[in-house]
This record gives structure tokens, sequence and C-alpha cells, in this order.
């Protein structure tokens, strides 16, 4: 990590001072660095950082706006901002732990391809901070960052599955994986049906950890490597980013990898479909019936509504084990960032508890989430003359909310099941995290997991 958390007292480190908008003398700054932050323009507005001269020419510390209070992922600019060397706060922050966390995330770089890494910068942590779980975090949301950043020329099918064994290994999990026609005989249809005309085979990822008999946690995440679209195909320009479709598996794995670390009494699993929706003479078509695991019938409306077919199977064998609690993650839907834009992940849930949970986790962890409604009313909008039910609706009318009671068709056993239609992606670079891929909601599920089964 560029940015180093330092459990002890830094020698000769350079103080932060974290200033309110028009409180610069309120910090205790000396006089001469009023005088320079006065020369400098500098009031407290949210998110800017200053440095400040010492004696001789050499550094004296740094002044960070946080505005009216900004929230604590703000200080994740300064990774970016401060010269290399060490530093501590003057004067611990509001959110200690949150403080520390931004500082980790944003000093995040995808390096893979040669694209050098950030500044190095080692922090005093701040008093009465567990350092091991903001690492837990940190090493999650990388985690998720990273596979998401990755193109599919070394992220398809088959190497979501070795990310999974890497993972698994480090935390001695068990990983399964059915693979291609297996499919058929182990009754997975539509993940068979989505990914049959890529050369790169279809798969169901299934890794699982913890003791036999503790509480059994499932997570689903939605595996498409890339999506063409399908027969259905996408214009060029929506093809840029679909390399991020995978983004519902790499969330999943970066909070299995959070769970894991922090060593939780829980049986956790990890389903994963992993698939690239390409298209051959084999490709499904619109118009096709296909029969998933749970015995429902689906018209294919539109072959771009592909991600709902491969978690419907992968949610009806979750559901099978009727876990305490089960999550799935996709980028679902266009029509969630339509609604709520591309910070905001719409969750769907029936479980009024989980949905308090969710709401006061999110505002705690700084990791923004806005619940939606499963509007019963509109599952009639997903009807169809030939089958039990059509893949997408014909008026365009609540995309993500219709998406969302699609997948509940396939939960019946489990009351505590939520769906997060997540983005994924970063489109401009903010202060805890660079433009790419996005770590969304994990943090805030880590918070109430950890707290159910800590």
């Amino acid at each position: 990590m560029p940015v180093e958390l330092v459990e002890k007292k830094l020698p000769g480190s350079l103080p932060v001072h974290l200033v309110a908008r028009d409180r610069l003398e309120a910090t205790g700054v000396a006089p001469a660095a009023v005088a320079w932050a006065r020369a400098n323009g500098f009031s407290g507005e949210p998110g800017r950082t200053l440095v400040v001269p010492g004696e001789n020419g050499a550094l004296g510390g740094a002044l960070f706006g946080i505005g009216d209070g900004e929230g604590a992922l703000a200080l994740g600019a300064l990774s970016k901002a401060l010269p290399e060397g060490d530093w501590h706060f003057a004067s611990a922050p509001v959110e200690p732990e949150l403080a520390a966390t931004a500082l980790v995330l944003g000093g995040y770089v995808f390096t893979r391809y040669g694209k050098k890494s950030g500044k190095a910068l080692r922090f005093e942590l701040p008093a009465a901070v567990d350092a091991g779980r903001v690492r837990r975090i940190a090493d999650g949301v990388f985690l998720t960052r990273d596979l998401v950043n990755t193109p599919t020329s070394d992220m398809g099918p088959e190497d979501l599955e070795q990310a999974v064994r890497t993972l698994a290994v480090r935390h001695k999990a068990e990983v399964s994986v059915v693979t291609g026609d297996d499919l058929l005989d182990q009754n997975f249809p539509m993940i068979h049906a989505v990914g049959r005309a890529s050369a790169g085979a279809p798969r169901l990822i299934d890794m699982r950890w913890g003791q036999q008999g503790a509480p059994k946690v499932t997570l689903v995440g939605k595996g498409v490597c890339f999506d063409t679209g399908g027969l259905d195909i996408k214009p060029s320009s929506g093809m840029l980013l679909m390399k991020k479709d995978m983004g519902g598996a790499a969330n999943v794995l970066g909070l299995a990898s959070m769970i894991m670390a922090a060593g939780l009494n829980l049986r956790l699993r990890v389903l994963i479909p992993a698939v690239e929706n390409s298209i051959a003479g084999n490709a499904f078509r619109p118009g096709d019936v296909l029969t998933s695991r749970k015995g429902i019938t689906v018209e294919i409306g539109n072959t771009d509504a592909e991600g709902r077919l491969v978690l419907g199977d992968a949610l009806a064998l979750a559901d099978e084990e009727e876990p305490q609690l089960l999550v799935d993650m996709a980028t679902l839907t266009g029509a969630a960032r339509v609604a709520l834009g591309p910070d905001l992940p719409p969750f769907y849930t029936g479980d009024e508890a989980l949905a308090a949970e969710l709401a006061a986790a999110s505002v705690v962890a700084e990791d923004p989430l806005w619940r939606m409604p499963l509007w019963r009313p509109y599952d009639a909008k997903l009807s169809s003359k030939i089958a039990d039910i059509n893949n997408v609706t014909t008026d365009g009318f609540a995309g993500s909310i219709t998406a969302a009671l699609f997948l509940k068709r396939f939960v019946e056993k489990t009351a505590g099941w939520a769906h997060f239609d997540i983005f994924a992606w970063n489109p401009a670079d903010r202060p805890h995290g660079p433009a790419g891929g996005e770590a969304q909601g994990i943090r805030a599920l880590e918070r109430i997991i950890s707290k159910r089964y800590g």
C-alpha cells in the first residue's frame, strides 16, 4: 500500500491540521502558518490541502480544509496531496477509523500494466483505531478495484476462477467449479445458455469457508466478464466499460476477503456465475425460452438482460440451503444509474430489520446506499404469453425494480435476502479512490456482518 499506517509514534513526523471553514485561528497553528494560509487564500474550504513551510525552507506541516464538516472519506485526498514522508494528525479526526481508512483507500493505484505506484507516505495511526480492521477493509476494496480494472483479455471466466482460487488459498477456503456442458448435467441451464457462445467456457464458481454448523451467509456476484449484449448487440459506446460487468463478483470477493481475514463466526459461501455474453452461431436468441434451475420458464425478450439469468440459477442454488443472510450484487441495470446516479447504489429487500441496518451502516461507513421498493404491482410487467416470465418488460419503465422482482422469484425460502444494483465504477477521481473500478456497499455490509457474527 502506498500509504502505510504505523502503530507507533514517528519521530520527526509532520502535523496535518484539520481546518473548518473560516476557523483557521481555532486550530492553534503558529501565527506564521496563519499568515501563510491567508497569503495563499486558504480558509478551510473542503478538500483543499496547503503545505506550510517550516524553518530554513523545510516542510513545517500541512493544512486540510474540512469545510462545514466534510465527511471523513474526504481525507483520502491527503494521500495524493501530501509530499512523501512521515505525517500525523495534529488533533484526532471526528471519525478516526474512517479517516485512517480514507488515507489508505486514497492512495490506491492500479499498477498491473505499468503505471507507477503512488507516493510513499507513512501516517501515524490515530489513537484507538484497530489497524488490522482498517487493513482488512482496504485489502478487500483493493481486490475489488483490481479485478474490475483488469480488462477481459486478462479477466475472462477462467481468470476470474483463478482469482477466486488465489483468495481461497490465502484463507484456507474450499473451491468447486462446474464448467461448460457440466452446467447442463447439474441443472444450471441459464448460466450455460448465456455463456455458451464464448471461447471461454461458462462456469459456476462455488467457494466455502468457515466451520460447519456456523450461521450461513451466502454472497452471490454477477460475473459477466464482458457483455456484448449478445444478439441484441450493444453499440460500441455501450461496450467501452463492459469489462466491469463482473463488478458484482468483484465486490462479493472483496467482502469475502474482509470476512475471512476477520475470522468471523459464520459459514461463508460465495457463488459466482462467470460467463462472457458473446455472439456466435450457438448464442441464445431473443424469443428463446429457457428453463431455469428452479423450473421457472423464462422467455428471452432481450439478450442484453443476461445478468439476471445467470443470477437466477445461482440464487436458486443459494436459496436451497436457506442461509440466514443472502446477498447478491450485480452491475445489473442502467435504470439504477438513471434513477440514482453512479455513486448511490439502490438495494432491495423485504427484510425490514436488514433494511434498517443497511441504511444505518451506509451512513456510518460513508458507503452510500438507498433502498428501493420491491413494488409488487410491477411484477405483472414481466409476464409472458408462452412462458412463466419474460426477462424484460415491454414498456421500459422501472427497469431496476423489475429486475429485482425477477430475481426475487428465485429466492423463496430465505427471509434475509438483499439485492444490490451497483455501478462498481468511479466515473471521475474521488478523494478516496481514482476513476475506475470501485467497491460499493461492501464496507456497509462488512459492518453489519461483523456486528452479527463477530
